[in-house]
């Protein structure tokens, strides 16, 4: 079969379309909360470091959850537990609407408002802890096992166009409506989530999912498969610490006022251009497909990942600024698509909760920890010189997986 063929063959799938729907409105959804947070930080603290307590807020619990939470996921009904999780989703957006209502910024403490915005999004990480590996696992129940590649570049592919949507519309909606607008919509893309899901099968658990086993004793053996399987770890490892150093979006609500000077449109594009090029490349590895050295093309993309993310923290110019991370954006798009290929190929599925749940502390809760490392670096170093310093440091750190992880760089499937 054709891959182009292949690709429509898997979209055709009324059930697989749904779980698209129902991933394009939650992304969405996050994306835009994402922008409109850290921008409404910023505006009221004007502290770089602010907008690092923002990722490390969700991290944490999303970090401390995560083992349990693949634990849970697959002894677990998971379309069940992802329609709870959304429903929660909606009651965070609803405070997020509160709290960023005229009344309350006007006539609350920034610090507090600040503060409240923190509790919010410690909540939204317990969500996430649970949300994101339970979707995920369930595209192997949804799609034959000779789909399952493409279907996740589709998944990927609408992940990255639902970022795009997602930071475009909130800065759309910032610089012309007000912030009750953007979490009114929000709101509304969480429900029209539910609704999707909701036309989901029931996903029971695998016949051999932990039912009586022991909570530590299912989470060792998540962690002994991803340990033992050194393709997995090896990527992993890699887009952690790419991830973590290379974390300059976390800086764009400062880059965007203080150093290209644009308004809340400009900054909405800026967030969506990494997105845009992930969207591109990943689109176009779903019709023509990487067929060998996968393993080194990763190494090579994330180097050039690092290139571009200095190149970002040193321009002082829109467009350049907006073709760095463009770029950058292309570049993970490719590291995002053998990354996931490979957890998705490579997992059973009574075992897909656990080592997504693995993946989701390696990879995104990166993003976070990178966010507070960029604020924190910005504070200390200010804010040009701790994006050339990530940007460095991810390609120290690529150049070192290079010569120790020898069986990545051959890795082929």
């Amino acid at each position: 079969m054709q891959q182009k063929n292949i690709a429509l063959v898997t979209i055709g799938i009324p059930e697989f379309r749904s779980y698209i729907f129902a991933r394009l409105c939650l992304v969405m959804a996050l994306r835009m909360t994402a922008t409109t947070v850290g921008w409404l930080v910023w505006q009221v603290t004007r502290n770089p470091l602010a907008i690092g307590v923002v990722g490390l807020s969700e991290v944490i619990p999303a970090l401390s959850l995560a083992l349990y939470a693949g634990h849970v996921i697959d002894k677990s009904e998971k379309r069940g537990l992802t329609l709870k999780t959304l429903s929660f989703y909606v009651g965070s957006s609803l405070c997020l609407l509160a709290i960023s209502s005229p009344y309350v910024l006007h006539h609350l403490d920034n610090h507090l408002i600040a503060y409240a915005v923190y509790t919010v999004i410690f909540g939204t990480g317990i969500l996430r802890a649970f949300a994101n590996p339970a979707m995920a696992s369930m595209i192997s129940q949804i799609v034959p096992r000779e789909l399952l590649g493409n279907a996740v570049n589709w998944s990927q592919s609408t992940f990255l166009g639902a970022s795009v949507l997602g930071h475009a519309t909130a800065g759309f909606l910032i610089g012309n409506f007000s912030y009750t607008v953007v979490f009114s919509t929000i709101g509304c893309l969480l429900l029209a989530g539910i609704f999707f899901v909701s036309l989901l099968k029931p996903k029971p658990m695998s016949q051999q999912s932990p039912v009586n086993q022991r909570t530590w004793a299912s989470v060792k053996e998540g962690l002994r498969f991803v340990y033992k399987t050194k393709e997995v770890l090896g990527a992993m490892s890699l887009d952690m610490f790419a991830v973590l150093f290379g974390g300059a979006v976390a800086m764009i609500p400062v880059y965007a006022t203080d150093v290209l000077h644009v308004s809340a449109q400009g900054y909405g594009w800026l967030n969506a251009a990494s997105d845009i090029g992930s969207g591109i490349m990943i689109g176009s590895i779903t019709f023509f497909p990487l067929k060998r050295k996968q393993g080194k093309i990763l190494l090579m993309v994330v180097f050039g990942f690092g290139l571009c993310i200095i190149a970002f923290g040193l321009s002082k110019w829109y467009w350049l600024s907006f073709a760095a991370l463009l770029l950058s954006g292309m570049l993970d798009g490719v590291s995002v698509v053998v990354r996931g290929t490979i957890l998705q190929l490579k997992t059973p599925d009574e075992m897909k909760g656990r080592v997504l749940s693995v993946s989701s502390m390696f990879i995104n809760s990166s993003n976070e920890l990178g966010q507070f490392e960029s604020g924190l670096a910005a504070k200390l170093m200010g804010v040009v010189p701790s994006v050339v310093f990530g940007g460095c440091m991810t390609l120290l750190v690529v150049v070192t997986t290079w010569f120790k992880a020898p069986s990545l760089r051959k890795m082929q499937y």
